[in-house]
């Protein structure tokens, strides 16, 4: 048997491990919300130790943070709505394709009028003629005295008159469509570019040419004409010009001294003076029943003064001379000279520059003769054979009805009678007028009519359209 030769008492004990026992779970704080913007992160240790106290280092990855106080609690968090996706607008394809033409049709009309303006300006022989002109008259100026052609009684002399003027009278021509001269008249020029009032029958052409006082030669066109008036505006294409100072022809008073500048005769700025022999004449010119306002005057005024001035002693354009005014006397009487009233013609000649007609203007459509005349009477009995009713002496007689106007649809017929229109008796031209006053080119119109057959006087009504009257005519 093999010895132990170690003592008992000095054996090693044997190993005794430690008992594990498990720590209990740690509770770990409660982490606060994240701030708005976390800080960066921090890399540090994290000491703890084992129960038995055997510490360790345990690195940990963790966000630093400001401690909150207690029973902190966070604002709420707004939420904010979520706006739905726009939704596509459907349109339809019709409404597209109609919107692409009509953008089309007003570019072509564009163009139109642009190409339209500028070959006008080409064929005329001029350039695009603006239509911007605004004409007023004068009040009388107080004159320098020290001008040796201003008298005492503060105005000019005759000289001082026509060297004032003549500068601003015209000389215009016209041709037939031959290019044959066709006759000769007067004109004043109104504005720095070439704008002229001269006569409407004056202007009974196809081409026309004017000559300034320096005996300089334009071609001229026809911006407007008013037959009914006697009126119209010729252009040049010319500048710089001396335009006539229009005056106040209300002011003019019954022998006051007036100056008639024109070309009778082809005499170039020939010059007559005498009175004022009246005022507000209401004269009918030639072959017209159309009423003006004029001035009567005893200075010479000849066919070739047509389109002239008259002028005060002021150097003012007062009225525009017209032969054709004065006609009706020339046969029978001397020294009767008729103007235009400056007053009455300038709204006329703005209307025209601006439109080429005067606005405002209708036509009925019918030719008619007042029955109150013996002349009428006669042809009556001729007509019918009988003596005019009494019923029908004081009426219109109709003679011609216009195919082209809206009267034409009704029942009247030519040797019908017209007794009223619009409940307001007519038995002329003027009372025509009065009873149509303040109408224009489509408004309705009725009138009370008679037609007489076998001896017989029958009425009956009608209603009409007036229609537009661009034309000058009568």
């Amino acid at each position: 048997m093999e010895e132990n030769n170690q003592h008992p008492e000095t054996e090693p004990l044997p190993e005794q491990k430690p008992e594990q026992v498990p720590s209990p779970p740690r509770e770990r704080p409660p982490v606060p919300p994240y701030p708005q913007q976390p800080p960066p992160p921090y890399y540090g240790n994290y000491q703890n130790q084992y129960p038995n106290g055997y510490p360790y280092q345990q690195p940990m990855y963790y966000y630093q943070y400001q401690p909150y106080p207690p029973n902190y609690m966070p604002p709420p968090q707004r939420e904010i709505p979520k706006t739905p996706p726009a939704k596509p607008i459907a349109m339809n394809r019709n409404i597209l394709i109609m919107c692409g033409v009509i953008a089309a049709m007003i570019f072509l009309l564009c163009l139109y009028c642009i190409v339209s303006d500028v070959m006008h300006g080409a064929l005329s022989g001029s350039d695009v003629i603006s239509n911007t002109v605004i004409l007023q008259t004068q009040e009388k100026p107080d004159l320098d005295p020290a001008d040796e052609n201003v008298t005492a009684d503060g105005e000019y002399t005759v000289r001082g008159v026509a060297e004032l003027v003549k500068p601003s009278i015209v000389e215009v021509y016209v041709y037939d469509e031959n290019h044959n001269l066709a006759g000769t008249g007067s004109g004043i020029i109104i504005t720095e570019d070439g704008y002229i009032i001269t006569n409407a029958h004056v202007v009974q052409g196809k081409d026309y040419s004017v000559t300034l006082d320096d005996e300089q030669e334009y071609s001229a066109q026809l911006i407007g004409s008013d037959n009914k008036t006697d009126l119209a505006v010729l252009k040049i294409s010319a500048s710089g010009l001396n335009p006539a100072k229009l005056g106040n022809s209300d002011d003019t008073y019954v022998g006051e001294t007036v100056v008639a500048i024109g070309n009778p005769a082809g005499l170039t700025n020939s010059v007559t003076k005498g009175i004022v022999s009246a005022i507000n004449r209401q004269i009918r010119s030639q072959n017209s029943s159309f009423k003006m306002e004029c001035i009567q005057t005893d200075a010479a005024i000849s066919p070739g003064n047509s389109g002239g001035a008259l002028v005060n002693m002021y150097g003012q354009v007062i009225g525009i001379t017209s032969s054709k005014y004065a006609s009706q006397y020339e046969a029978v009487y001397e020294g009767l000279g008729f103007a235009i009233s400056m007053n009455q013609a300038l709204p006329i000649v703005q209307d025209l520059i601006e439109n080429g007609y005067v606005s405002g203007r209708f036509r009925i459509g019918i030719v008619f003769v007042a029955t109150d005349t013996s002349y009428a009477q006669a042809q009556f009995e001729e007509t019918f054979g009988s003596e005019m009713p009494s019923a029908l002496r004081n009426c219109l007689w109709i003679t011609e009805i216009s195919e082209d106007c809206d009267i034409s649809h009704t029942d009247l017929q030519p040797n019908d009678f017209i007794l009223s229109m619009n409940d307001k008796k007519v038995t002329d031209y003027d009372s025509v007028l009065e009873a149509l006053e303040g109408l224009q080119g489509g408004d309705t119109v009725t009138a009370h009519c008679a037609r007489y057959e076998k001896g017989r006087v029958a009425y009956f009504d009608i209603e009409f359209q007036l229609e537009k009257d661009t034309s000058g005519n009568f």
